[in-house]
């Protein structure tokens, strides 16, 4: 299979991106699933059950949350009714959604999603990821019941990510950070066959503090008080994410390129 995964959409910028070059790199690269992390794209502050629409509509397949995940009140009902969204696996044991949900490709190939939040640096106390993400793995064997499994850890730390990314290996498709919105540079397939990148970075406008317009954050760096709420940066957002190809024998990965499309990064493409 051929899957790419977005990062983080940051705002109206990271929405304008998703719906006017997703379509188009959906059939040039021939894409037999693709995943988005929605949840900063409304305002940068969790997403909306309009613009979950918008990305559903654009070509996502399905779209991850995270711990914004219902910052926008009507999520709290649009998780339920919607299958296509997959909220955060050690969420509250009473939030609504599912936190990992299996797909199905217009071939007929199943796919596993699912999303855990890390626990260190994180400003609430989480559930433990790793026994979540273990117990969805051992009742969703990779090649038998799905043809591949994407996992998404979102999380502050790189050292929680990469060690997700051990404990995962040989039993998905792919496991990919978000949260930090900054693309990393450690693609790679590990011993086991499982893709692994630290952060896939965001959809949204790379000329900003991680997403925001620069003013305020640098204010609060500098003099250590708030003046104005955060805005999400509005100029030429980059598409930033990543792609792999899978077996679909054993579900392993066969290839992982990072992507970065427009905007001011430097363009990386498979």
């Amino acid at each position: 299979m051929k899957i790419l995964f977005l990062g983080d959409v940051m705002g109206r910028a990271g929405r304008r991106a998703i719906t006017e070059r997703l379509p188009a790199l959906r059939a040039e690269w021939k894409l037999d699933f693709v995943v988005v992390n929605g949840e900063n794209a409304t305002s940068g502050m969790g997403l909306s059950a309009a613009h979950a629409k918008t990305l559903l509509d654009a070509g996502a397949d399905c779209l991850t949350l995270g711990d914004h995940a219902f910052d926008q009140k009507d999520m709290l009902a649009f998780a339920e009714q919607d299958a296509r969204i997959v909220r955060p696996l050690n969420f509250s044991k009473n939030a609504p959604g599912k936190g990992a949900r299996v797909f199905k490709t217009q071939t007929g190939k199943r796919v596993l999603v699912t999303q855990a939040l890390g626990q260190v640096f994180m400003k609430r106390p989480f559930d433990d990821p790793f026994s979540a993400l273990d117990q969805v793995l051992k009742t969703h064997p990779l090649g038998g019941m799905v043809q591949a499994i994407i996992v998404d850890i979102h999380c502050e730390a790189t050292s929680e990510k990469m060690a997700t990314g051990h404990w995962c290996d040989g039993r998905a498709s792919l496991v990919v950070g978000t949260h930090t919105h900054v693309p990393t540079a450690d693609a790679m397939i590990l011993p086991g066959g499982t893709a692994y990148l630290s952060d896939a970075g965001m959809c949204g406008d790379y000329h900003s503090v991680i997403g925001m317009e620069k003013t305020e954050p640098m204010r609060r760096f500098i003099t250590g008080m708030p003046k104005d709420r955060f805005t999400p940066a509005n100029d030429e957002a980059s598409l930033s994410g990543v792609y792999i190809e899978t077996d679909d024998r054993t579900g392993h990965a066969t290839r992982v390129q990072p992507i970065r499309v427009g905007g001011k990064l430097q363009p990386s493409v498979p």
